[in-house]
């Protein structure tokens, strides 16, 4: 029995995503106990890529979007790749559902390009962040502090650069999962 053994955790993604950006967090969540479901916008199953050109592996959705319900989840997680933020940046869909976490105050948690997602969701401007130096000057655009640091915590959101520092993000990821609420999570 793991600290998340009695938490439900969404990933929200796209095809596109960074293999391990989706498949490390969600085995150390799993391994913590928690239920995770892969929510996307289609269901069947979304393709990862490792770097920028490199098609991998599918993995199966669980739940679409419009089928997803954020009250039945007690934490979210947005990985990086460069193709899937874009492509959840456009969906209107993925965008409240990430608003609604932050309105319940509940931890979320992005790596690498993952923040492009929150800053379509208007919830980064005064939060302390951390995220793939290309997108820096997007976030600072957008009122954030942004900082060059493996993972930073701010009021239950969670973020890190690179699948380097995937190590410190899942600890980290499992320990604001387990807190739960965070009364300074806010949009």
């Amino acid at each position: 029995m793991g600290q998340l053994s009695n938490r439900t955790i969404a990933v929200l993604s796209e095809s596109g995503f960074e293999e391990t950006e989706l498949t490390s967090p969600v085995q150390r969540l799993k391994e913590e106990g928690a239920t995770v479901h892969i929510i996307s916008s289609k269901s069947g199953k979304i393709q990862a890529m490792k770097g920028d050109h490199q098609w991998t592996i599918e993995v199966a959705v669980d739940k679409t979007i419009s089928e997803a319900n954020p009250d039945d989840y007690n934490g979210l997680l947005i990985p990086g790749g460069v193709l899937n933020p874009d492509a959840l940046r456009k969906n209107d869909d993925a965008i409240a559902f990430v608003k609604s976490f932050f309105e319940a105050g509940k931890p979320v948690a992005a790596i690498c390009h993952g923040p492009q997602v929150l800053i379509t969701a208007e919830v980064v401007s005064g939060r302390k962040l951390t995220s793939t130096k290309t997108i820096k000057i997007d976030l600072i655009n957008a009122g954030a502090d942004w900082y060059d640091e493996e993972v930073i915590v701010d009021q239950g959101m969670v973020t890190s650069r690179s699948p380097d520092d995937l190590p410190a993000f899942n600890d980290k990821i499992v320990e604001e999962f387990a807190e739960g609420i965070h009364e300074g999570q806010h949009s």
